[in-house]
């Protein structure tokens, strides 16, 4: 969103012409807000959203909220769910034929928790004294922004120290003819009051495998199109089995290829054509819907930045940070997904904005770091992972020096409800010299985000492998599979395990 978070910061007894300290927004924006103003500071917050090309459009909050993760869990949720109600016969429960899902009940469900989060954010702003504006905002000079409101009224605010945190929109493929006027994306999907019906997700993002996993999940025919790898930037090896996964589970794949035009024909459905990278050939599909998952553009051309002398990232429209999370302007700041270099993470952008505004005025030196931030991609079987890829730990250490333990294993929930447990998989890359120093662990199964947390801690704090195999596995569960994992890539064993029967 043009979510420009304005927080005002000044000293307690100081006359304070809204001079404003922050363009940050949504959420990372808020609690920025509110914790420079628990520290005594006089703090505005500016807010914006941009409708999207298909007018959606919502409240405080920012995307994780809005369009991002709150919704994408609740519907992965829903997605579970009806998983559930397929295994429930194997327990013994009679489950009424055939089972149907309801978007528009869920839908309605997902937007009014949402919107009940946009009110709890206006409230906790109110309380902390932290002045909101709703206004779109850009630089006019180095300590002041101009802000416009929907009915065209300007504010002007001035502030000792400005954050930037816009965060980013979804990229759409301009050039593809049919892409703007007729395709959807992120900021769309939890919005719909109607079914998305058979749908074409374009990208392999996490952002284009978590939204096809949960239609696929809720009955909807969908299709992935991708251009090249899936999950770029995570471990390929789990990215493999997260896509093995989704299409044994009735997603469908159209590996290396790339749309090339969608027309609306007069039902009002989509015909696609697209072309196969390898052999050249094209071919069409018809799709009720089609949605965009091809990357994030971050909002920062509408700033005004270059003016005031805040440098940017020519090549992906970034703003340049250091550690400190000052820009090329001694009291201008950015954090999240609109500074360069830093993981397209709420919660990581969430802590930057609290040590940030503990350094300006809470006596504090702490740096965010930002090495070991554990996440998780929500597709229908879920991945957690934390610290490096199998990749990455051979391109830093070589692969003479990394030992990897692994296991497939089967969860006992699994077992009763007779379902396929094949991609079910963990991993943990270490350094081979003994203590063996854990460098990223992967997990692939059942509530990933649970396990993955929990064990983020031991290795944040440095844990090995020998103080991992050391701890005691809680029984029953998958999370003790990872306390468990004997055998090395290296020895050539066969990893499978039987689970925690």
């Amino acid at each position: 969103t043009m979510a420009a978070m304005a927080a005002a910061l000044r000293g307690p007894g100081r006359r304070f012409r809204w001079r404003t300290q922050a363009l940050a927004g949504g959420v990372r924006g808020a609690a920025r807000g509110v914790a420079a103003a628990q520290l005594g500071r006089k703090v505005a917050v500016v807010d914006y959203v941009e409708p999207s090309p298909q007018g959606t459009k919502w409240g405080l909050g920012g995307t994780c909220v809005n369009v991002g993760c709150i919704p994408k869990k609740l519907m992965h949720q829903a997605a579970l769910l009806g998983g559930m109600i397929q295994d429930a016969h194997h327990y013994g429960w009679e489950v009424a034929q055939p089972i149907r899902h309801d978007w528009r009940k869920m839908a309605e469900a997902v937007q009014n928790h949402v919107k009940s989060l946009n009110w709890g954010h206006r409230v906790q702003l109110q309380d902390r004294k932290v002045k909101y504006f709703n206004i779109k905002a850009s630089f006019i000079n180095k300590h002041t922004v101009c802000g416009i409101a929907k009915s065209g009224k300007e504010t002007l605010l001035s502030a000792d120290h400005i954050v930037i945190a816009t965060g980013g929109r979804p990229r759409y493929p301009t050039h593809i003819e049919g892409a703007l006027e007729y395709g959807i994306t992120s900021d769309d999907i939890f919005w719909l009051k109607e079914s998305p019906g058979k749908t074409l997700v374009v990208g392999a993002s996490y952002v284009a495998l978590e939204c096809a996993g949960f239609l696929t999940g809720i009955g909807l025919d969908t299709t992935v199109m991708m251009r090249s790898i899936p999950l770029r930037g995570f471990d390929q090896q789990m990215s493999s089995l997260v896509m093995e996964h989704m299409e044994s589970h009735g997603t469908q794949f159209l590996r290396g290829c790339i749309p090339t035009c969608i027309k609306k024909l007069p039902d009002g459905q989509l015909q696609v054509t697209w072309e196969d990278r390898t052999s050249g050939k094209k071919d069409t599909g018809i799709f009720d819907t089609v949605l965009w998952a091809i990357g994030r553009i971050p909002e920062t051309r509408n700033l005004n930045l270059k003016e005031v002398g805040v440098n940017i990232n020519p090549e992906n429209q970034k703003i340049i940070v250091d550690a400190q999370d000052i820009t090329s302007v001694p009291h201008i700041y950015a954090i999240g997904d609109v500074a360069e270099g830093r993981p397209e993470l709420t919660p990581t952008a969430i802590m930057a904005g609290k040590l940030l505004a503990q350094r300006l005025f809470g006596q504090s030196s702490d740096l965010m770091d930002y090495n070991n931030v554990p996440t998780t991609v929500f597709t229908p079987l879920e991945y957690g992972c934390v610290g490096l890829s199998e990749e990455e730990a051979v391109a830093h250490h070589g692969q003479e020096h990394i030992e990897v333990y692994h296991a497939y294993y089967k969860p006992l929930e699994f077992t009763v409800a007779e379902r396929d447990a094949s991609q079910c998989y963990i991993k943990m890359v270490c350094l081979r010299e003994p203590p063996q120093l854990v460098l990223g662990l992967h997990f692939l199964g059942p509530n990933a985000g649970e396990v993955t947390q929990g064990f983020a801690l031991g290795i944040k704090c440095g844990a090995s492998y020998a103080q991992v195999m050391r701890t005691v596995g809680i029984h029953p569960t998958c999370s003790e599979e990872v306390v468990k994992l004997r055998i090395s890539k290296r020895s050539g064993l066969d990893p499978t395990v039987t689970g925690c029967g």
